[in-house]
């Protein structure tokens, strides 16, 4: 994949190829008609990383393109990116330019700012930081108005703190999100909101118990989780799971249980394997699940939580890899049946398809 040229001017068309794309390769499914969640053109990206090309005295924002991987791109500003990471990007590098300590050996700085307008920015090094580095540091954050972090081999100086909190309302609450560097978040803000709100209204009227795997730090389940009487929540990864705790406390959400567990193992524990540890509080037999709700990696859902979704009247699931959602359609065809789907454009003028599907088990005749 080649460099993405951003043109506002090429958004619709581009969009509707990767629609034709997606509608093409799910049709022997018999695909209702996708719901289209579009992007803004421009200043969508939450997230965004750049190396530091040095030239003499100079340093500038650089990526690489994959067709010419050695060659840097010198960027004077980047229009993917949102408006808090846009306003800072020749600040920040201005402030670079004039600090021997900020400049010297800066390998790498990654943006990470929220819808709500909070802004953290990590410097990376290639060298050990300071007690110059850390006054220099300290007085680019008062300046700036921004969360900074320092990191080279093995060190970590956090300025402040290394998280921030996202809030936007959604359907009449207002929903909070802690959101820690380093960790995944949603790199399209504004694309989210619509995949939440597409999520809740296709589970409505399902009621029952919802087990959400994959569950990250809460993102779909602070939404998800009114909807239902109980939610049992999966995720594998320390701080995700950190982060989750903080949302449900910050949302007010007290219907949620979270186990850290992989896919496979509360698979096999739902079919009544062996006993976990980290389930010994958790009785299962005290659940009444309609739904599962799955957003895994790339990779898709495994063969064991296949056949686990397979026991569910209805399954909701969010992919960001379309060929591996088809796959995984492709298993569960013999007993469901997809009542709905959406493609949301999380990431315009790439290849790249956000997707989701509402797939109800199929009635015996």
């Amino acid at each position: 994949m080649s460099f993405p040229c951003i043109d506002p001017a090429d958004y619709d068309a581009q969009l509707e190829a990767k629609v034709a794309r997606f509608k093409a390769g799910f049709a022997d499914f018999g695909l209702p008609e996708p719901a289209v969640h579009r992007s803004e053109p421009l200043h969508y990206r939450l997230r965004a990383e750049f190396r530091m090309w040095h030239d003499g005295d100079r340093v500038d924002y650089a990526m690489f393109d994959p067709a010419d991987p050695k060659t840097p791109v010198i960027l004077e500003a980047f229009p993917a990116v949102a408006e808090p990471i846009a306003q800072a990007m020749p600040v920040l590098r201005a402030h670079l330019m004039a600090s021997e300590p900020l400049k010297h050996k800066i390998f790498q700085v990654d943006f990470l700012a929220t819808l709500s307008g909070q802004l953290m920015i990590s410097l990376v090094y290639h060298r050990p930081l300071d007690e110059a580095w850390e006054v220099a540091a300290r007085a680019l954050a008062t300046q700036m108005n921004a969360q900074i972090i320092g990191r080279s081999r093995k060190q970590k100086i956090v300025l402040g703190q290394d998280w921030l909190l996202e809030e936007f309302e959604m359907d009449g609450r207002q929903l909070r999100y802690q959101q820690i560097e380093g960790s995944f978040s949603q790199p399209n803000g504004g694309v989210n909101r619509q995949m939440l709100s597409w999520a809740r209204t296709q589970v409505a009227s399902v009621g029952g118990d919802l087990l959400e795997l994959y569950c990250g730090n809460g993102n779909f389940t602070m939404a998800l989780a009114p909807l239902f009487g109980r939610v049992l929540a999966t995720e594998m990864s320390k701080p995700s799971v950190q982060a989750a705790h903080y949302n449900l406390e910050a949302n007010g959400v007290t219907n949620v249980t979270m186990v850290r567990m992989a896919s496979q193992e509360i698979s096999d524990a739902l079919a009544g394997g062996r006993e976990y540890r980290r389930m010994k509080e958790v009785d299962l037999a005290s659940y009444d699940f309609s739904t599962i709700f799955v957003d895994p990696p790339r990779a898709g859902l495994d063969e064991s939580t296949v056949e686990l979704a397979r026991r569910f009247p209805h399954i909701l699931y969010i992919s960001c890899n379309p060929e591996t959602l088809r796959a995984n359609v492709g298993a569960l065809a013999c007993t469901h049946q997809i009542a709905a789907s959406a493609v949301f454009d999380q990431f315009p003028y790439t290849h790249h398809l956000e997707c989701g599907l509402l797939l109800t088990r199929r009635v015996e005749a």
